[in-house]
């Protein structure tokens, strides 16, 4: 019997006890409630655990309240302990750091193995046949884990980041077109522009320093989320730009507000006393949506300006049938486009100027690689003028982000939740449980990258991603399949702009002032910043 049902079926025996026997009113109702958060917190999980259990998997044993929370923290507690002071480049590892309690099962229990948060039961999966079937899976039945995306409605609304089933292929098909090359490759000149703002204020810090006769020291992540806004910004909002970088900026405020929250292994409070942060998030959320709310009504009106990528989804989503209609549960056009605006903002603006950050980090770390890039975009660029025929010609900066992302991957999961019971390969995963599998793992897999698989060499993506390792598909970046990042291709090219445009004019060095500490905020990223010592080249 599911949940409700049975609550409502042992209430009304309470209900029925009281007309007749009043004086065990209490007595019921607590025997009644007693059977409920037992199935619920005990009996319920104990059956799916015996499911994975009989498939022959393994994990640590839970508690009754908090599942296996206890033992995260502590391990999680420990590894911070061991690493405090520990700040040199070991391999760039950070998984043992950031997740060492996946590292430790995953050592203990092998590539597959069951945990628990609370009640909610989960499955981490790093065998590579299994991820590869996974990512690659088209049933609907196999979506977003829904305890996450929940935290997460006030950033990405149901947008396609979060959203499960129809409403979600629906909302790929309207959205995938606006994001193909040959779409992307006519942004590339908005991109050129609204990097000119970060390389004129860097020349200027330079000039500064050279005048007190030191370097220019530069935090580079900030100025390269200011140019990402300003990308994103004009592709959606077009000659409104200035008012989607305000917009921008309030969401920017939200995602930080619900990045406190501990995604995976928080224990849910069910929401029954709004706390002050909860409240801040409703007032942002509504704050943000007006604001979206009245640029769409200036879409409304007839315009002779170029459509921007904002009309242009909108304009897809009021033709496609399935978003127009008087049920209540349709999904209109223009909470669609409110939804997917948010959406738009966490993965192309956010992500990109992460991923841009650590492409930085490492070339200032290896500046023979920074020679290489500088000496093809000199042969590529004439005139230094970066456009969308001169980009695909760029493949040392190719090899350089693939690398990054291989080594500092934005998203640190792909993650799913079983909605009704799927085969995926030779397991059979009961309805509810979500399955993880830790990026940053699979991209440093030694049987599947090689002994240097911890090291940064570009050189392995000469060939592509087919040739840089013996199974393509433990490269998820982007992640693969019907999931895989809409806008992969803007990010690609974004950041190819940016990396070009940057080291066409600047040199550098990482700052004594770096210290290296990615963390886990939604996604990962440099915990202190970039800091960066910076010159002009030689040759500019």
């Amino acid at each position: 019997m599911a949940p409700m049902p049975l609550l409502l079926f042992l209430l009304a025996v309470a209900f029925a006890v009281v007309q007749s026997f009043p004086f065990l009113a209490l007595s019921v109702l607590l025997v009644c409630l007693f059977f409920y958060l037992l199935n619920i917190l005990w009996l319920k999980p104990q059956r799916v655990r015996s499911m994975l259990q009989k498939q022959g998997i393994r994990g640590p044993q839970p508690s009754l309240f908090y599942g296996n929370v206890s033992e995260m923290r502590r391990i999680q507690s420990a590894a911070a302990v061991n690493h405090r002071g520990g700040e040199e480049f070991v391999a760039h590892d950070y998984t043992s750091t950031l997740f060492p309690y996946f590292e430790q099962w995953r050592k203990e229990y092998g590539p597959i193995y069951k945990y628990s948060t609370g009640n909610k039961q989960h499955l981490y999966v790093n065998n590579l046949d299994l991820v590869k079937e996974m990512n690659q899976s088209t049933t609907l039945d196999l979506g977003k884990p829904c305890y996450v995306t929940k935290r997460l409605a006030p950033m990405l609304g149901n947008g396609i980041l979060r959203s499960n089933g129809q409403i979600w292929a629906r909302q790929r098909k309207i959205v995938a077109p606006e994001f193909f090359m040959d779409k992307v490759k006519g942004m590339v000149g908005l991109m050129v522009e609204s990097a000119q703002p970060l390389l004129r204020k860097w020349e200027a810090c330079i000039e500064e320093a050279q005048g007190q006769g030191v370097m220019a020291e530069i935090a580079v992540d900030e100025d390269l989320r200011s140019f990402s806004a300003d990308v994103i910004s004009r592709a959606c909002f077009g000659t409104s730009y200035f008012k989607g970088k305000h917009i921008f900026s309030k969401l920017g405020i939200l995602q930080k507000t619900i990045s406190k929250q501990a995604f995976l292994f928080g224990v849910s409070t069910f929401g029954f006393v709004p706390s002050r942060k909860q409240n801040e998030k409703r007032r942002l959320e509504r704050e943000i949506e007006t604001l979206i709310w009245e640029a769409i009504k200036e879409r409304e009106e007839p315009s002779s300006t170029k459509k921007d990528l904002l009309q242009l989804i909108l304009e897809g989503a009021i033709n496609n049938h399935h978003f127009v209609g008087n049920n209540k549960k349709d999904y209109s056009p223009k909470q669609f486009i409110v939804d997917n605006c948010k959406n738009i903002y966490f993965a192309g603006y956010e992500s990109t100027a992460v991923a841009a950050s650590w492409c930085l980090m490492l070339l200032a770390l290896h500046p023979d690689w920074q020679a290489r890039v500088r000496e093809e975009v000199a042969l590529v660029c004439q005139d230094g003028v970066v456009d969308a025929d001169s980009l695909p010609k760029l493949k040392m900066v190719s090899m350089v982000i693939h690398e990054a992302l291989r080594l500092y991957p934005p998203a640190a999961f792909v993650s799913r939740e079983a909605h009704q019971e799927t085969q995926i390969g030779h397991l059979t995963i009961p309805k509810g449980v979500c399955i993880w599998t830790l990026i940053p793992t699979l991209h440093r897999d030694p049987e599947n990258w090689g002994h240097d698989a911890n090291e940064f060499k570009p050189e392995r993506f000469a060939n592509g991603v087919s040739g840089a390792c013996n199974n393509p598909h433990a490269y998820v970046p982007f992640g693969l399949g019907p999931r895989l990042c809409l806008g992969r291709n803007f990010a690609m090219v974004e950041l190819k702009v940016a990396l070009t445009l940057i080291m066409s004019k600047f040199s550098f060095s990482l700052s004594p002032k770096y210290r290296h500490s990615p963390a886990f905020k939604m996604i990962v990223e440099p915990g202190h910043g970039v800091h960066i010592l910076i010159q002009r080249c030689k040759q500019g």
